[in-house]
């Protein structure tokens, strides 16, 4: 409680008399000086009596607290027309003033304050502060300065983003342009999304469509998966997916055969990555101290009645029929610990995957692969289907066949887009622990020439 007036605390009363409350009626200790129900201060005289206003004096004022007096309202409490404190609503009325009861001053030195002039409830607009005066507070979400330029906070929609990808505002994280991508053109569809776990998305795709000299249309899609341990893995990834694609798409417009264009495609790749361990290099010529940059890519390119997909590292692709009564294949070989141990027949399958090494990989792109071995494949199914490509973050849910032919949609073939969403749920789903880029080629391809739809 804070500490009485130095005028009051020579004249207020010790102890009130047992009894019971003048307000509350609540019961009374001996030395109560507040009441405990209402608060009442006990040791204040009762307030005197006061008669009602009769109506306003000669000059328009009715009585205020403590026998004076104020501007108010008419006789009965209600507002003249055009009189009264301006309340922010334009009725031409103003808000009924209630006036507290005024003490009686008489016969005690306790120290008193009116209670300020307030609005009565009825008729406020909720805005008027005391003594009448109307004031908006304000709020920077209803109506936020006009911004010259730049984005704008996707959590407050008030303030801008710095460089660091920070509201300047309320300094919520914005999100990266690459926390979630999708691309679909006809013939191929992708999705790319940073997951549940990792604070940044390091994977990447490519999606393209090329034409033959013979007028014959390709669709590719290049899919790559940033190394966590290297240094700049976004870097890497975004850089071997732009320059395969690249490369491949331009081998093929040449007349190179898909094998070869693959094969020149992987090599593009893999020089795009170790050049950005070039950029790296001390101001004398020595080797950065971080690990060089590096990836993996999978990459797969649908022409006529033949499909063909190229790999370094661990990155996937699928073939799934239309037809679920005929049997997927897993296309490719993971360039991993746990491939090399079964392939040397050391361990099973399950044996391998289930140690803490499986995903250990012994291929990769980068200044400091040990060799860069890339494979090529090509295959001729007799039943239209669909390729998928993707990196560990949706396998790692699905890693055999059977299980990705059972999560992808049985129309896949007709919408690759949604086929490729539906593929991250089922990362998400599962707990999302890692980065998910999945792109869906129809086979055979949805096109006649490149960039058109079929006639």
């Amino acid at each position: 409680m804070p500490p009485l007036p130095d005028s009051a605390s020579a004249a207020a009363p010790q102890a009130s008399t047992p009894g019971n409350c003048r307000a509350c009626g609540e019961h009374l200790g001996a030395n109560d000086l507040f009441c405990e129900g209402c608060g009442l201060d006990l040791s204040a005289p009762p307030p005197a009596a006061e008669p009602a206003p009769t109506g306003p004096a000669a000059d328009g004022s009715v009585p205020g607290p403590a026998g004076g007096s104020a501007p108010g309202p008419a006789a009965g409490g209600a507002a003249a027309e055009g009189a009264g404190p301006d309340t922010g609503t334009d009725t031409g009325k103003a808000a009924a003033l209630v006036w507290p009861p005024a003490p009686d001053a008489a016969g005690t030195d306790s120290f008193h304050l009116p209670p300020p002039l307030v609005a009565a409830p009825e008729g406020g607009s909720g805005d008027t502060l005391v003594l009448g005066v109307a004031a908006r507070l304000s709020d920077p979400r209803e109506e936020p300065a006009a911004r010259e330029s730049g984005p704008v906070c996707v959590a407050c929609g008030v303030g801008g983003v710095d460089e660091d990808g920070y509201c300047e505002h309320c300094g919520h994280a914005q999100p990266r342009q690459r926390d979630h991508q999708e691309q679909e053109l006809e013939g191929v569809a992708a999705v790319s999304d940073r997951g549940l776990r990792h604070h940044r998305n390091e994977d990447a795709f490519t999606v393209a469509a090329a034409s033959l000299p013979d007028g014959t249309p390709a669709v590719a899609a290049v899919v790559c998966d940033g190394v966590s341990t290297s240094y700049r893995p976004d870097d890497a990834s975004a850089a071997a997916s732009a320059a395969g694609s690249e490369s491949l798409l331009a081998a093929l417009e040449r007349g190179a055969s898909a094998e070869d264009a693959m094969s020149g495609a992987l090599l593009a790749a893999f020089d795009a990555v170790a050049r950005l361990a070039e950029e790296e290099k001390l101001p004398g010529g020595g080797p950065h101290q971080n690990n060089a940059p590096a990836c993996t890519c999978v990459g797969a390119v649908v022409i006529g009645p033949v499909f063909t997909v190229g790999w370094i590292g661990d990155s996937r692709a699928y073939w799934i029929p239309d037809d679920r009564a005929q049997p997927p294949a897993r296309l490719t070989e993971d360039d991993s610990w746990a491939a090399r141990m079964v392939a040397a027949g050391l361990m099973t399958e399950a044996e391998a995957y289930a140690d803490d090494r499986a995903h250990a990989i012994t291929g990769w792109l980068g200044a400091d692969a040990v060799e860069v071995d890339p494979h090529v494949a090509a295959f001729q199914p007799e039943s239209p289907g669909v390729v998928v490509v993707c990196t560990d973050g949706l396998w790692n849910y699905a890693e055999s066949a059977a299980e990705m032919a059972e999560v992808l949609p049985a129309d896949a073939r007709t919408r690759p887009l949604h086929s490729a969403r539906t593929l991250l749920g089922v990362a998400l789903d599962g707990g999302g622990h890692d980065n998910v880029t999945v792109a869906v080629l129809p086979f055979p391809a949805a096109v006649s020439r490149a960039g058109f739809p079929p006639a």
